[in-house]
């Protein structure tokens, strides 16, 4: 029930900010990567942790420039997951180093829309890294990561929310 009402949620906003950001044949400034995650956390919450890490990272510059990307996106649950897995209890307790190079794991250069994704065998990200996209049992999947919702539209290019953390190198 919760994933379904986050998903309705997401698309809402993802709706809405796409009004605002225009067409994708005719971008409009708007609603960037950053602020489109912003969004949709003040409505869901399902991003708390990201924001944080981004912002830890010193990434909002990157994400909220004129460049076009790709970013799968971990929910609060993917990230509860990955600090129970390292023994932490949040972002804060993650080198800055380590969590940029996670984070640039879960960004590729150029709008890929949910079609781009899955038409591809990998994608390169912005740590030299690649992503693999695949589709089981009727799900879509970026390296084992379930796409929760696909095609959040931004300014300077697209959201894909994951149910997992992706980690380099795996």
């Amino acid at each position: 029930m919760r994933g379904l009402r986050l998903s309705a949620t997401i698309a809402t906003v993802a709706l809405s900010l796409a009004v605002v950001a225009g067409p994708v044949a005719a971008r409009q400034p708007g609603a960037t990567i950053v602020d489109t995650a912003i969004a949709v956390n003040a409505e869901t919450g399902e991003f708390d942790q990201l924001i944080a890490a981004v912002d830890r990272a010193g990434l909002i510059g990157v994400l909220d420039g004129n460049r076009q990307f790709t970013v799968f996106a971990p929910t609060d649950a993917a990230f509860q997951n990955l600090y129970q897995a390292l023994g932490v209890d949040g972002v804060d307790e993650i080198s800055v180093a380590t969590l940029r190079a996670v984070l640039l794991h879960h960004v590729a250069p150029g709008e890929r829309f949910s079609g781009d994704v899955l038409d591809s065998t990998r994608i390169r990200t912005l740590n030299r890294d690649f992503v693999y996209p695949s589709v089981a049992g009727g799900s879509a999947y970026v390296s084992g990561a379930q796409i929760l919702i696909a095609d959040v539209n931004a300014s300077n290019g697209v959201i894909h929310v994951i149910d997992s953390v992706l980690l380099p190198g795996s």
